[in-house]
């Protein structure tokens, strides 16, 4: 039975006290990413939205945005198809995480949920229902595939606004939502305005080579 679903109201534990509780238990040292989303269980899709979003937004060498795009967008994709549970191609499911790789994420993002979870709280709660995580899941897909772009810095303001996303769900605060697609508004904007920039710059240098 399935202990994890918070009564309503409740403040839904932080991610990163699950995250600890799972590595604290006893069991292997890599977990595949479809068991550690058996063990987020309620926060799974969230929970996983908001761990690689958390990823995509480190700095990352040219060429591999769009790997580290690939599993937002297998997530995203089933969010949009209403599955009751993530699934990972066997490849990508058995590379996992190890739990020290967890330790150092849960050192990462724990100060900063001290700082914000209670702000988050349960309201609005029809913008996190299954019928509106499939419309963020399709959001989250078309910023993922815009994050896959092999363009410098491209892929860290999509991914600001999947993990947005990811804490809405993890915290059911629909309120959140909202900031969240606005922030996916921004980070169009953004990506736009570096389009925009990079073109004008290849402008200016095409003329200036023809001189």
């Amino acid at each position: 039975m399935n202990t994890d679903h918070p009564i309503p109201h409740e403040r839904p534990l932080p991610l990163s006290q699950r995250l600890a509780q799972i590595i604290a238990e006893d069991g292997p040292e890599r977990l595949s990413f479809s068991n550690l989303a058996v063990h987020l269980q309620s926060r799974a899709w969230g929970g996983l939205l908001l761990i690689f979003a958390a990823i995509n937004m480190l700095p990352l060498p040219p060429g591999t945005s769009a790997f580290f795009a690939l599993p937002i967008l297998i997530i995203s994709a089933q969010m949009v198809f209403g599955r009751a549970s993530p699934w990972f191609p066997r490849r990508i499911d058995r590379r996992g995480v190890t739990k020290q790789e967890l330790r150092r994420l849960v050192g990462k993002i724990e100060w900063l949920e001290l700082r914000v979870e209670r702000i988050f709280k349960p309201r609005l709660t029809r913008l996190t229902s299954p019928a509106a995580a499939r419309i963020i899941g399709l959001v989250c897909f078309l910023l993922a595939l815009v994050a896959a772009i092999p363009v410098p810095l491209f892929h860290v303001a999509p991914a600001a606004a999947i993990l947005l996303f990811g804490l809405a769900l993890i915290y059911r605060d629909g309120a959140l939502v909202i900031a969240a697609a606005v922030a996916s508004v921004l980070a169009l904007a953004v990506d736009a305005l570096i389009i925009g920039s990079g073109v004008v710059a290849l402008s200016y240098a095409a003329r200036w080579l023809r001189l």
